[in-house]
């Protein structure tokens, strides 16, 4: 088993101001680093969702789909960089990652476009609001699926 290389998240948290926060990170690393990246998903969905739908006046479920894209491949990213220890190596796992990485995210946006059209269209809520609502139960239900389906260790 190789060592894994210190990312600069323990690198930081190598600078003397942030030693007290040390045995909390180390503890919960893998957890708050999907917040931290969690959150910046949230941003880049949030953000791209107001643009599309505020901005370009795209229809609300098209709009969730496309900021849904880019929040989706930001995550992806993030999460086999930095989140999840165990990311799959070779051409097959990384395939067998990427399908169960994406087929989980198709999951939580049929989840949210259901939240979005009972906000908006059934209930009459504020559409910027209603996505919010919907990405923190995304966020919540993305976190099992990478955890428990998509970055575990390989059965060996």
């Amino acid at each position: 088993m190789k060592k894994k290389e210190r990312d600069i998240f323990d690198r930081i948290m190598d600078v003397k101001i942030f030693s007290v926060f040390q045995p909390l990170y180390n503890k919960y690393k893998e957890i708050l680093l999907y917040l931290f990246f969690g959150g910046l998903s949230f941003v880049v969905s949030i953000g791209s969702y107001a643009l599309f739908e505020r901005v370009f006046g795209w229809e609300p479920l098209i709009a969730n789909l496309f900021s849904w894209i880019l929040a989706v491949v930001f995550a992806y990213i993030t999460n086999r960089i930095w989140v999840f220890d165990n990311a799959a190596d070779g051409l097959k796992g990384v395939f067998r990652e990427v399908v169960s990485f994406f087929g989980g995210r198709v999951f939580t946006l049929i989840v949210e476009e259901i939240i979005l059209y009972i906000g908006i269209t059934v209930l009459g809520c504020n559409s910027i609001a209603t996505k919010t609502v919907g990405q923190i139960i995304v966020i919540i239900l993305n976190y099992f699926i990478s955890k428990i389906i998509v970055f575990k260790a390989d059965e060996q």
